[in-house]
């Protein structure tokens, strides 16, 4: 199967949306010298073009696009060619209204934004698939192809009528009688019994609260419906090209795709990554982002968009400082992408984004966008055929799982300041600040390259997950686990005594009582540290090793966190420096070692392959000790055991 680096050719991919159709064709020879300037290798082209490629039903207007490949050809830059299907024209929903989504509560969603499209019809699909033949016979054979991007930030959901009928088919298949569904639904509750297939409905508007478990079938068929899409597409453009990689882009930790899934239909892990550059976590928002798609990817991935200046859809929209477009770049590259693109190359003058940066702002050339990002080009030539297709290790992995996410954020839990991307930021936060690299891991995965296993919270948890954490703990391996874990079942059932028996046992705890939920702002106090949004009224067997008790209040006494051999449970939410301190024991006791020792604070250090990456988070110059002498691939300078990183400065160093 083809991946990403036989796209890149040992260099990496730089570049990013490219929107000609927005400009006189005069503007498109000023756009090649402009790229070949910058270092831009690769741009991708047709991702909204639905409407200009297909005017009117059937109609193809490929001359544009073919005047386009041929420049970029002679031009040496790739092409990632887009099915522009996220898309479709106005005259479908006018059509075709069987087209349009439907939200929950019967409401069309119409054409004139994007994403507007019904996942379930067969109209869209047809359309959708007409489209993607005839590019992939067009274009299949064109030398400046490098690789195809299916659609675009899948994210649409359909409560309506075509919807509910592929809901009711997929439910067949998966429960095969209406009394097995009754039975994993649990509609004894509230009289939902159902007599007949007819009757179910996806998850529409009720009066009070809707069934979790109907919910959570929903979000699974949401998301594999979407996926059918995504696979009719790929595999049409795979029968053309079979030797080109294909992709689709991931929205970070976006709910309504169970992106594990996802990543094993494609060649090439890509995502979009938008950091708030006025968020003081921002880099770590970028550091748990970049690890979790290398991990779905296994390896190297693609930076298919972020921002080169400010974006258009937050409250107050602010530009990138000086610098910080380059660090949070090479950050990417350090924990793995070999491929550093942007929406888009050249910022818009009309349309809904025209606030939204591009690699040219409306300053132009002279601008500091620009001038930065010739830079950025600059820096990624020097370091590619150095690190390209090169690994990163980690000892420690993170456990995430969306149908556990998607279980435990319904209406109705114990508490609602329970935040499942939250928990996993606040975890990732107090590792990444402690030097140490993470993955991502499913929590049925393998999971014996790990010396320690950190599961922040996962509600729900199969037989099979929890039949691997036994193992993985069995073998000798460390695992970490916070409160309100392995509640319930795959189907949303609560398991007897709160908390599966076997992880009780695992972690020396005899009777789970009660959970106490606190308020936001709220803290509890336990030995040495205080906690936050959490606790929990546990009993400790006589086989715990160690228990870190609640102080004061109806809990005094009883243990905020135990341990038992290699297991630990901490029941509450520590504050993030004491979450630091107790992650950093846990793992320096399973032999896990921080990439350097030393670092300031603020410095971030990743090792891929033989390069070691530093990274300074912050506007003042930094000293920080390299032992040893080294090359700095961006400087062209020797380093001997010391360096100093200028502001938002970068370090690229082989021994």
């Amino acid at each position: 199967m083809p991946d990403l680096g036989a796209a890149i050719g040992g260099r990496i991919l730089f570049g990013g949306d490219y929107n000609p159709e927005q400009w006189p064709e005069e503007t498109w020879h000023e756009d090649v010298r402009l790229m070949k300037d910058a270092g831009v290798n690769s741009v991708t082209l047709g991702v909204f073009s639905w409407a200009k490629l297909e005017p009117h039903p059937g109609a193809r207007e490929f001359g544009w696009l073919d005047t386009l490949m041929d420049l970029m050809h002679d031009s040496g830059i790739g092409v990632v060619l887009a099915t522009p299907t996220s898309s479709p024209p106005p005259w479908m929903g006018r059509l075709h209204p069987d087209t349009l989504p439907r939200a929950e509560d019967g409401r069309t969603e119409w054409w004139g934004g994007r994403q507007h499209f019904s996942h379930s019809s067969a109209t869209y699909r047809r359309y959708a698939a007409a489209i993607t033949e005839d590019l992939a016979a067009r274009y299949g054979g064109h030398p400046a192809l490098r690789m195809w991007h299916i659609n675009n930030e899948y994210c649409t959901t359909d409560h309506g009528d075509e919807a509910a009928a592929a809901f009711r088919r997929w439910l067949r298949e998966k429960y095969g009688t209406l009394e097995a569904l009754n039975t994993a639904w649990g509609t004894a509750f509230w009289s939902q019994g159902y007599d007949s297939w007819d009757g179910i409905l996806p998850a529409r508007q009720p009066h009070y609260l809707k069934n979790p478990a109907q919910v959570l079938d929903f979000r699974r068929f949401t998301s594999d419906m979407l996926l059918e899409c995504y696979v009719a597409e790929r595999d049409i453009v795979r029968r053309h090209t079979p030797h080109l990689s294909v992709t689709t882009n991931f929205m970070p930790l976006w709910f309504g795709q169970d992106a594990w899934r996802w990543a094993e239909e494609e060649d090439v892990v890509s995502v979009d990554l938008y950091p708030d550059p006025r968020d003081p976590l921002g880099a770590q928002h970028g550091a748990l982002v970049q690890d979790m798609t290398r991990s779905q990817a296994r390896g190297p991935w693609m930076l298919m968009e972020q921002a080169a200046g400010p974006v258009n859809w937050r409250g107050v929209n602010h530009p990138k400082p000086r610098g910080l477009n380059r660090l949070w770049s090479l950050q990417a590259v350090a924990r793995g992408a070999d491929a550093v693109c942007y929406f888009q190359w050249r910022q818009s003058r009309q349309g809904a984004e025209k606030f939204h940066s591009g690699m040219i702002s409306h300053a132009g050339e002279e601008g500091r966008t620009f001038q930065e990002v010739k830079r950025l080009g600059a820096d990624l030539a020097r370091i590619g055929e150095h690190v390209t297709g090169t690994a990163v290790r980690a000892d420690v992995a993170i456990l995430h799982d969306w149908h556990a996410w998607w279980a435990g954020a319904q209406d109705g839990r114990p508490s609602s300041e329970v935040d499942h991307p939250a928990l996993l930021h606040a975890w990732h936060r107090a590792l990444w600040e402690s030097g140490l690299t993470t993955d991502f891991a499913h929590p049925e995965h393998d999971l014996s390259a790990y010396k320690c296993v950190a599961l922040p919270r996962l509600y729900l948890l199969t037989d099979a997950a929890i039949g691997n954490l036994l193992g993985y703990v069995h073998g000798g391996g460390t695992l970490v686990c916070g409160f309100h874990t392995a509640v319930a079942d795959e189907d949303d059932r609560v398991r007897p005594g709160g908390m599966d028996a076997r992880l009780r046992e695992l972690f020396g705890i005899r009777t789970l009582h009660e959970w106490w939920p606190l308020d936001a702002g709220e803290r509890v106090e336990c030995e040495g540290f205080h906690g936050t949004l959490w606790s929990e009224e546990i009993e400790a067997a006589g086989t715990a090793d160690e228990t870190i008790p609640y102080k004061g209040g109806e809990l005094d006494g009883l243990p905020a966190v135990l341990r038992r051999g290699r297991a630990w449970y901490v029941s509450t939410l520590p504050e993030p420096e004491a979450l630091r301190a107790l992650l950093a024991r846990i793992t320096a006791e399973a032999g896990v070692r921080p990439v350097l020792d030393g670092l300031p604070e603020g410095v971030e250090a990743v090792r891929r392959g033989a390069l070691l990456f530093l990274l300074n988070h912050r506007r003042d110059p930094v000293s920080v000790e390299v032992p040893g002498t080294h090359h700095d691939l961006l400087s062209g300078g020797t380093i001997s055991d010391r360096i100093t990183l200028g502001r938002y400065g970068t370090a690229v160093l082989r021994p």
